[in-house]
C-alpha cells in the first residue's frame, strides 16, 4: 500500500473484503514506520499522521456499510436495536405519543358530555 492519503470515495465501491484488507495494510505500515520513528531520530510524524487518518477512514466506512445493512435487515421488524433508533433528548424519547395524549379517562368523558363547558352570548353596545 502507497503511503499516500486513501481517499473516501474511492473507498465506497469496495467490498468488505477489500476494505479489510487495506486495513490491514495500513496497519501493518503504520507498525513499521512507529518502529522507524523509535529506532532512528528522524521524525516520520506527517506520513504517521496521514497513516492514522486513512485507517479511520477505512474504518468508518467499514462501520456505515454495516450499519446500512442492519438497517436494511431490520426495516419491517417490530423493533429496532437501540443504536439505530433515531437519537434525540432524553425527554423526547420518554414524551406521550399522540394517541396516548389524546386518551381521556372514562369519567372525564361523563364529565365533559354531561356538564359542557357554558356559552354565553355577550351583548355589544
Amino acid at each position: 500500500m502507497s503511503t499516500s492519503k486513501v481517499k473516501t470515495g474511492q473507498l465506497w465501491n469496495k467490498s468488505k473484503e477489500d476494505l479489510l484488507k487495506t486495513l490491514g495494510e495500513l496497519k501493518t505500515e503504520l507498525g513499521q514506520l512507529r518502529i522507524q520513528q523509535v529506532v532512528s531520530s528522524g521524525s516520520k510524524l506527517n506520513k504517521i499522521h496521514d497513516l492514522r487518518k486513512s485507517i479511520a477512514r477505512v474504518l468508518t466506512v467499514v462501520n456505515l456499510k454495516q450499519r446500512s445493512q442492519l438497517r436494511l435487515f431490520y426495516k419491517n421488524k417490530k423493533y429496532l436495536p437501540l443504536d439505530l433508533r433515531p437519537k434525540q433528548t432524553r425527554a423526547i424519547r420518554r414524551r406521550l405519543s399522540p394517541e396516548e395524549k389524546a386518551k381521556t379517562l372514562e369519567k372525564t368523558r361523563k364529565r365533559t358530555t354531561h356538564f359542557p363547558q357554558r356559552k354565553y352570548a355577550v351583548k355589544v353596545r
